[in-house]
């Protein structure tokens, strides 16, 4: 076994944080290049009205059920009131993306049929994140943040 030297000992330190330092700047760019930006561009702003806004939301009884035939191509939502009857909504918005992929992100069309809001999506199996945000009748707002998993 050769005999270590103070150039063995530079050369293993040197390697060493040359591995740590590339692997750094790898996960950099890939946090940089896959961020799919801000939920709302001002948080202090947006808070301002939160706790109204849920109340209100809360007000309504309402519930969101997501549903996805990967065989028809199909996104559903039904939305419920507190006596589980379907409601009718105004200014209904769907963002529909991957969690960490902005790329994939949407906004399908929906159209209103027998109790269910349906709208022609291409999932690919695996988690989906849907931005849902309609209006009452009466213009309350309606905001949900919903996971979807697209079986495949």
């Amino acid at each position: 076994m050769a005999e270590i030297t103070g150039r063995h000992v530079l050369g293993f330190t040197v390697t060493a944080f040359g591995v740590i330092i590339a692997v750094n700047l790898l996960m950099a760019y890939q946090a940089i290049s896959t961020f799919p930006g801000l939920e709302v561009d001002n948080s202090y702003v947006a808070s301002q009205d939160f706790d109204a806004d849920r109340k209100a939301q809360l007000a309504l009884g309402w519930q969101l059920v997501p549903a996805y035939d990967l065989d028809k191509g199909e996104l559903m939502l039904a939305f419920t009131d507190a006596q589980g009857k379907p409601v009718v909504v105004n200014d209904l918005s769907v963002l529909v993306g991957r969690t960490t992929e902005a790329k994939d992100d949407s906004m399908p069309q929906f159209i209103y049929e027998a109790g269910v809001y349906r709208a022609k999506a291409a999932l690919q199996p695996g988690k989906w994140m849907l931005h849902v945000e309609a209006k009452s009748l009466d213009g309350t707002a309606f905001r949900q943040r919903i996971d979807l998993f697209v079986k495949g």
